[in-house]
């Protein structure tokens, strides 16, 4: 197949774009500029333009091409669609918009979810700007036959990240080094609410397996392992692929949200509550679905990457700092838990 990501150098999307070329696709790359932790691999036809300061430009060197596939993983709001569809009505037969699990309802009704929960999340922009490109790429599959598939991947992650629930994104070693040097590390809650963490090499299989399939056009799905594992577990186990024993501190999200607000959405909006997802539907239609990376596994090998090159290992200081006056602040009310 001739697949085009629109992006396809990022934590998730490196993953897809590896095992695209491992089974034989002619792979396009439309990236703005070159990645240096996720470089394109070898075999893909690189496209440099900016799809989303030039939207002329990116029309002209797109003109002579028509894709099987199209996957964009960098649409984020609506005018990110809207362009989209000018670009490739016509142009695919199959437009793949990356979503998020985080669009289905906060709180859950029900804490196992399908691709039925409704969606509605009213602590995240980020969440609530997926779902409204979702109902418009849906409106436009069912008025105008537009080739959509929408996909809701959850925390996926792969060896350049850690991705634990309070931490830093852009720097997932600043938690590693505090269980290290034996600091306390916040877990929201009392630790006990239910996660999924999936491998970017897993979900990679999920993806590929809907691309051609003309069932799957109009159609949901979220992807993502069937492990699941309390906050504390997750904590713990990767304490244990560093080699300690964690001190954590199990501090409420609210309180850590009142004094980290960039928080709220990503916490109050999505990890603090219970998402175990039914993958039932998935497999139907990628029978070799098989998430097979556990968080233990997964953990290990990403510290690994980590090890391997002191210069990965970046901290976020303000984020330690910030973690430390919140730990502070909860031990001053309730000094009998200090």
């Amino acid at each position: 197949m001739k697949i085009l990501f629109i992006g396809g150098t990022g934590l998730i999307s490196s993953a897809c774009s590896d095992l695209a070329l491992e089974r034989g696709h002619e792979l396009y790359l439309l990236n703005r500029s070159a990645s240096t932790k996720y470089p394109a691999p070898a075999g893909a036809t690189l496209i440099t333009a900016d799809v989303r300061a030039d939207e002329a430009d990116v029309s002209q060197l797109l003109a002579v091409h028509h894709f099987d596939v199209v996957v964009d993983w960098i649409a984020f709001t609506l005018p990110d669609i809207e362009r989209d569809l000018r670009l490739f009505s016509g142009k695919t037969d199959q437009f793949v918009f990356i979503s998020s699990a985080s669009a289905y309802e906060k709180p859950p009704s029900h804490y196992i979810v399908t691709e039925e929960t409704p969606l509605a999340n009213p602590h995240w922009q980020y969440s609530r700007n997926k779902i409204a490109c979702e109902q418009r790429l849906m409106d436009e599959y069912h008025q105008n036959n537009f080739p959509i598939t929408i996909i809701r991947p959850s925390l996926t992650y792969g060896p350049s990240q850690i991705p634990l629930c309070v931490g830093s994104w852009n720097h997932p070693y600043t938690v590693i080094q505090r269980m290290k040097l034996g600091q306390p590390v916040i877990v929201p809650g009392d630790g006990s609410s239910l996660w999924t963490v999936t491998w970017n090499g897993d979900f990679a299989v999920g993806l590929l397996g809907l691309f051609g399939n003309p069932a799957a056009l109009g159609e949901a799905f979220h992807i993502t392992s069937d492990e699941v594992l309390t906050w504390d577990q997750i904590y713990q186990q990767t304490a244990r692929a560093v080699g300690v024993s964690p001190n954590l501190v199990h501090i409420p999200s609210e309180l850590i949200a009142a004094y980290d607000p960039d928080m709220w959405g990503s916490l109050i909006g999505d990890k603090a509550h219970s998402a175990v997802y039914d993958n039932s539907k998935i497999k139907r239609f990628v029978p070799e679905f098989d998430a097979k990376v556990t968080w233990a596994e997964g953990v290990r090998r990403s510290l690994a990457w980590f090890e391997a090159d002191p210069a990965r290992q970046t901290i976020d200081q303000p984020a330690n700092e910030t973690w430390d006056r919140i730990i502070a602040a909860y031990r001053t009310a309730f000094p009998a838990k200090s």
